[in-house]
């Protein structure tokens, strides 16, 4: 697939910034209000092996993940996806960013949005190994391999 300048329209641009600032008003509300970081897998690893009185609010948090492009779909048409991989491969790429972020201590939305919004050096170093490791994958995967 290649992408050209001509594919970003003004649309692309409005949905990216509104985006980007609803994720970063919401997690700044989240550290503000509750004291904790919007970390995914933080907050699903918690949820496995939480206090009874600390699973409601987990909960709450990723059924809203899994709601919102629902409630998206109200307003707008949601964007065409297309996956090109089978479902063997999603499974073990699932296992190794489980394991990464169990490694990492934490995953890129805590690192990457919170970590690095607190200025946190460990956070930093996470998201660029975490953004280095992508590119080094999709360049072999997808030019050396040609998968």
């Amino acid at each position: 697939m290649n992408i050209t300048f001509s594919d970003f329209t003004h649309e692309t641009y409005i949905a990216g910034l509104s985006g980007g600032l609803l994720i970063g008003i919401a997690a700044g509300m989240f550290v503000l209000l509750n004291g904790r970081i919007a970390g995914i897998s933080g907050i699903l690893g918690g949820l496995l092996q939480a206090d009874k009185g600390d699973k409601a609010w987990r909960v709450l948090f990723l059924l809203g993940l899994v709601i919102a492009p629902y409630v998206y779909q109200i307003a707008s048409n949601l964007p065409s996806a297309t996956i090109e991989t089978g479902s063997t491969q999603l499974i073990i790429a699932g296992l190794l960013v489980g394991l990464g972020t169990s490694y990492a201590s934490g995953c890129t939305s805590g690192h990457g949005v919170c970590g690095i919004s607190r200025g946190s050096i460990r956070s930093i170093a996470a998201t660029l190994t975490f953004m280095m490791g992508g590119f080094i994958t999709v360049y072999l995967t997808r030019h050396l391999l040609g998968l």
